[in-house]
């Protein structure tokens, strides 16, 4: 109950002040809402490319804030409530920008109403889903009549939900109570960077620049999704001390976790030389893969992107009923996923040794989640928004 009060007096504040700040004039002007930032960047590359001329401003939560810090001529604020000065520049931009762009579930949105000709664009940060969310998210039931008519108001402001497959499209649909006419079939914006050949080779060469002992080697990579329990402390499942005496001669191990998860352990001491920690924000996860040769997961949306790279997956659904009840997966995920699912270590050290892996089935899923992406998809969409609409933004020697 203090939670709900807490959460209804915050929104009424943010109400009464963006309704004032909503009395001006809308600008020529872009705001992106973000707390992954990844498909953010990619857009905003894009309309440079495209040499869009539109003011920019990226409200960022957290420390996502520091993937934008190297642009220039852009509006940069943290969007916390602790900073009230922040706080209030961020309304004001939400409240005076045609476009904004969001990249998660933000509660603000629940207590505004975009004027007329302002266009609210969901860059979803996952590429498909496993795990429910959203209205079919198993938790949801328990939660108060007000909160899930919060819920509701938040999904409503979506204008446009981007997508990369037809499959998420009607995942979006039940998840967010949206209509065909609120999809966006772009495909996803990071995506973008499995085409891009220059771009891998040098992520690759900086990560082998920086490990010399990983020349030779193959590695794996293990990003687990989070446990909503887990947050605060994580327990590593995986048997890393038995790994490195069974692999430990052809493998490095990588581990990703959930940014999420805030209290972490060093984990490379359980296994120096062979267990890397790379859950800091140095890398990013698509970064990550690409340097994976295989890719050990559960119930996260990476696979949907790895699945690009036409390499072999191990879904490690250790809690498989447990988290079932507690989150919610989709129906068919052991039967539809692109790799075998197993709950131990000893069958994980199987795999990797006997290399078991059908890769027609992982072909068969990047199609199926990854319709729409095939490395335009920034392109896409930055069309969408500012081409296809006779957008007058433009510099003279477009």
């Amino acid at each position: 109950m203090a939670r709900e009060l807490a959460i209804s007096l915050y929104l009424f504040v943010f109400k009464c002040v963006f309704s004032i700040l909503n009395l001006l004039p809308l600008k020529d002007k872009t705001t992106f809402v973000i707390s992954f930032g990844d498909n953010s960047q990619y857009v905003f590359e894009e309309m440079q490319r495209q040499k869009i001329q539109t003011e920019v401003v990226f409200l960022c939560k957290g420390n996502c804030i520091k993937k934008f810090a190297h642009y220039q001529y852009v509006t940069k604020i943290p969007f916390e409530t602790y900073n009230l000065l922040n706080w209030f520049r961020a309304i004001y931009h939400l409240a005076t920008s045609r476009y904004v762009l969001i990249d998660n579930y933000f509660g603000f949105l629940a207590a505004i109403h975009f004027k007329a000709g302002v266009e609210c664009i969901q860059l979803w940060h996952a590429t498909g889903a496993l795990k429910k969310f959203g209205l079919e998210d198993e938790s949801v039931q328990s939660r108060s009549l007000r909160a899930k008519q919060r819920f509701l108001q938040v999904y409503s402001r979506f204008h446009k939900v981007v997508v990369g497959s037809d499959v998420m499209a009607a995942i979006f649909k039940r998840s967010f109570n949206l209509k065909e006419e609120n999809i966006l079939r772009t495909g996803i914006p990071r995506t973008d960077f499995f085409f891009d050949g220059e771009s891998k080779q040098r992520v690759l060469k900086a990560l082998l620049h920086k490990h010399p002992e990983w020349k030779g080697k193959k590695t794996i990579l293990y990003a687990p999704t989070y446990r909503d329990h887990e947050l605060k402390e994580f327990s590593l499942k995986l048997d890393v001390e038995k790994m490195h005496r069974e692999l430990g001669n052809d493998y490095i191990l990588m581990l990703r976790l959930h940014p999420a998860i805030q209290h972490r352990l060093d984990f490379e001491k359980a296994a120096p030389g062979f267990l890397y920690d790379f859950s800091s924000d140095e890398y990013e996860i698509n970064e990550l893969l690409i340097a994976a040769d295989i890719l050990i997961t559960d119930y996260s949306s990476i696979p949907f992107d790895y699945s690009l790279l036409h390499r072999p997956m191990i879904f490690f659904a250790y809690d498989l009923e447990v988290y079932e009840g507690r989150r919610g997966i989709f129906d068919g995920f052991e039967e539809n996923l692109p790799g075998p699912i197993v709950k131990d270590t000893d069958s994980i050290v199987e795999l990797v040794k006997q290399n078991r892996f059908n890769l027609n089935v992982v072909d068969y899923y990047a199609e199926q989640w990854n319709k729409y992406s095939k490395g335009d998809s920034s392109a896409n969409l930055v069309r969408y928004l500012f081409l296809e609409k006779g957008y007058q933004g433009l510099r003279e020697n477009l």
